[in-house]
């Protein structure tokens, strides 16, 4: 029996990277300051979706939401092995939290066939690890959470195992069902040579549009239009477009959207300064490293 995944991938930005710089002066992240990355955890959710269908067969579609540049980390998953791609993206679901999130994703999902829907256990950006289960509960589906293992799936029913922190559970569960997997589930593959040659001219309709204008700077808007439709229709025909949904294509309920369906407040931002007591002087010198290496050994922050 082959089984039809959903993976929901977020593109994040890469919070290894934050310094002083990237800050705003409220606390909150430049995020055009940081190269954005595949969110690591939704790659190994998109991993257990490409061996569930090595070993079953069936067909892998990956949803983002998010703006047109999140299109990047689409390309990225056609190139490891998914098989559609869609984005969802539109100027009024800026500012969405978890739970408008959740709501849009719901809705994405319901538009396609689905046995199993995959996502990482959270994103590195909000650590909340909520979109996934709130999802589940919209889409009225079972969850399992924190799943580090897929040890079988038999007609419509699933077994993983999950961590629990100091141990694992293994759980049944009847399809459909929603899985978060987290980072220590499997090593993500990585993207295969003749499949980038395949979709690196994958794109949306919005990049097609871009394309166009930036090919075409003097052409009138009646010629625009008819070159986008001509491109547009060649790019499908070759099996390289990617879906671009809008909130009404979706049939969103816009109360439940962007700022106007997001509850949470921010309540109170600090910023954390090193106090002087926490930093230690080292000399410029042989001996001054030397004991600083010595202490970070005895400390056990280095082997």
């Amino acid at each position: 029996m082959s089984y039809n995944c959903v993976v929901l991938v977020k593109q994040v930005p890469d919070t290894k990277r934050i310094t002083g710089d990237v800050m705003n002066d409220d606390g909150t992240v430049k995020r055009s300051a940081l190269p954005a990355i595949f969110n690591p955890e939704d790659l190994n959710a998109l991993e257990l979706a490409l061996q569930i269908k090595e070993c079953y067969g069936g067909h892998i579609t990956v949803i983002t939401m998010g703006l047109p540049a999140a299109s990047a980390i689409l390309r990225d998953s056609l190139y490891r092995g998914a098989d559609d791609a869609v984005l969802v993206t539109d100027p009024r679901c800026a500012a969405s939290d978890t739970l408008a999130t959740s709501y849009i994703l719901s809705c994405a999902v319901r538009k396609l066939d689905y046995d199993i829907v995959l996502c990482g256990r959270q994103a590195i950006d909000g650590d909340t690890a909520q979109v996934g289960p709130q999802t589940a509960e919209k889409l009225d589906v079972k969850q399992i959470t924190y799943v580090e293992e897929l040890e079988q799936l038999d007609d419509k029913e699933i077994t993983v195992r999950r961590n629990i922190g100091n141990g694992w559970q293994q759980v049944r569960a009847e399809l459909p069902v929603l899985l978060t997997v987290t980072g220590g589930a499997n090593e993500p593959r990585v993207a295969a040579a003749k499949k980038m040659m395949k979709y690196k001219k994958a794109m949306t309709p919005f990049e097609i549009e871009q394309k166009i204008k930036t090919e075409n700077p003097d052409a009138n808007q009646a010629d625009i239009k008819e070159l986008i439709e001509h491109k547009s229709k060649e790019i499908e025909q070759a099996g390289l477009l990617i879906k671009q949904w809008n909130l009404d294509y979706l049939d969103a309920d816009l109360s439940w959207c962007g700022q106007s369906g997001s509850p949470s407040k921010v309540h109170r931002i600090q910023s954390v300064v090193l106090a002087a007591k926490e930093s230690k002087e080292v000399e410029p010198n042989q001996k001054g490293v030397a004991d600083m290496i010595h202490e970070l050994i005895e400390d056990k922050t280095i082997a």
